[in-house]
């Protein structure tokens, strides 16, 4: 079993026991061909639950400095992550993006950029951009419980279906904002069918 195999499986266990997780929607998400999942951020936890409970492996950008640490750095590598400077130009990550897609990759974000810990964060049009570019289909999904995690609250993951942006044209600004717009209500309506919010 690969490094990425024996550590989700170890976060399925322990957040099982811990946090009771229930998983909805797997069905929706295609095990084969290029992937985004798009999904809400609530916590430090979404990443390692949103992997362990989708039935494929999910690549995550992450900030640079993280591989400068040592172990961590190699860890996370291992994982399937890749380094973005988010202090530099967005350029670098983009085309790493566009790579690992065209590969036949799924790449796992977060729209709002970051944790969005009082749900003010609005979304960036970086999923759309990535979307458009690679022309692949975005899975979202929405993580309910997660920021209560020190409470032992359970949490949930559901994933919805694929969305498309328009197909036979070079997607136009108000595209990308549109879609932008239609994924994350796609995440909230999950949320809200799993007896949560975003």
């Amino acid at each position: 079993m690969t490094t990425y195999g024996v550590a989700r499986t170890l976060i399925y266990i322990v957040s099982r026991l811990l946090w009771r997780v229930r998983a909805y929607g797997r069905e929706n998400v295609p095990l084969h061909g290029p992937l985004i999942i798009a999904s809400n951020h609530r916590s430090n936890l979404d990443p390692p639950i949103l992997g362990a409970y989708c039935p494929r492996r999910i690549s995550y950008m992450a900030k640079s400095e993280l591989f400068a640490i040592p172990v961590l750095g190699a860890m996370i590598t291992s994982f399937g992550a890749y380094p973005v400077d988010r202090h530099g130009s967005a350029t670098a990550a983009i085309k790493r993006s566009v790579a690992v897609l065209r590969a036949g990759g799924c790449i796992g974000i977060f729209p709002e950029g970051g944790r969005n810990l009082d749900g003010t964060r609005e979304a960036r049009e970086g999923v759309a951009l990535l979307a458009s570019l690679a022309g692949v289909p975005v899975v979202p999904a929405a993580l309910v419980g997660t920021a209560r995690s020190r409470q032992f609250a359970q949490m949930k993951v559901a994933y919805g279906k694929p969305m498309r942006l328009p197909a036979g044209r070079k997607a136009t600004r108000e595209d990308l904002a549109k879609f932008t717009d239609e994924v994350m209500g796609a995440i909230a309506a999950l949320a809200e069918n799993i007896g949560g919010n975003t």
